[in-house]
């Protein structure tokens, strides 16, 4: 089978473009030091329910004043449905997914996470301003996605 030289050409030049740019990134990953997060928390998705603090979701109060609130994601509702939080509080998300990649952002507000299964991933956030915030999920995980949302009620 005979190959014009034109596309041979372009074969050849498709074909160093991807080399050059796959080569591209793995020097950029070493050379920055761009690794996965290893400082993260690892939770067992099978027993979210069943692993504190994850097996009480809410809000804490801590010593210094300030708040922790734990949050499970999974198909297709998050855990607690409703938060109440003191305006003017600094608080800590938690969250995880007991069964599959969800999102989990607050709009206006600086909160945007995933909720990976056997992971938890955590944010910190002061809400200075009072009433109703609405926390959804972002990330496609099923056919009722677009249902799950849930409540956080700044008093």
């Amino acid at each position: 089978m005979q190959i014009h030289r034109y596309e041979r050409w372009w074969m050849t030049f498709g074909f160093t473009m991807l080399v050059f740019f796959l080569l591209l990134i793995g020097v950029a990953a070493f050379a920055d030091n761009i690794n996965p997060p290893s400082g993260m928390q690892q939770i067992d998705p099978t027993k979210v329910a069943q692993t504190p603090p994850f097996d009480r979701p809410g809000l804490r109060k801590l010593p210094d004043g300030s708040y922790e609130a734990y949050y499970i994601a999974q198909v297709f509702e998050f855990t607690p449905r409703v938060l109440t939080i003191p305006a003017a509080s600094k608080v800590t998300f938690y969250v995880t997914s007991a069964d599959v990649v969800h999102g989990f952002f607050i709009p206006d507000t600086d909160i945007n996470m995933m909720a990976v299964p056997g992971w938890v991933n955590s944010q910190q956030h002061t809400f200075t301003r009072r009433g109703e915030y609405l926390l959804i999920c972002h990330e496609y995980c099923g056919i009722d996605h677009q249902d799950m949302f849930a409540k956080i009620e700044v008093q």
